[in-house]
């Protein structure tokens, strides 16, 4: 009898890690830097750093609010992405489309909306050299 309830327990517990992995992955995006560029040119008075960054998001999943220190300029390679920056309407992009992001501005929504598929994105950040992240989250 027991060995029956410990057995349920673990089922239990496995489970239970198995849902919140789920709805863990459905929350994350994967983000690699590709490039970091120390640039001659200043950004705000600033000695300016470029980073280029491949993201992808799964289906369903979404990144988290956030914010740039400095302009952000994507492109999206594969699937289909959904942006909402500050309270500005939210938009689709599809691939082969670009866009841009200000400066400050939060990241609202970043996410894919497709059932099936991946969505994958190149940002182009210009930050100041000293920039000890180039993506803040925020409470939103």
């Amino acid at each position: 009898m027991k060995r029956i309830g410990l057995i349920l327990f673990i089922v239990v517990l496995i489970g239970m890690g198995g849902m919140a992995l789920t709805r863990a992955e459905k929350t994350a995006e994967h983000a690699k830097v590709v490039a970091t560029y120390d640039l001659k040119e200043k950004l705000d008075g600033n000695d300016a750093t470029a980073t280029m960054v491949e993201v992808t998001l799964g289906p369903g999943q979404a990144g988290t609010p956030h914010r740039h220190p400095g302009p952000t300029f994507v492109y999206v390679i594969e699937g289909t992405y959904e942006l909402g920056i500050d309270d500005q309407p939210t938009k689709i992009y599809k691939s082969g489309e670009s866009f841009q992001e200000p400066s400050g501005c939060v990241h609202r929504v970043s996410r894919n909306p497709a059932a099936s598929g991946n969505t994958r994105l190149i940002a182009f950040i210009l930050h100041p050299r000293d920039a000890k992240d180039i993506l803040t989250p925020v409470e939103h």
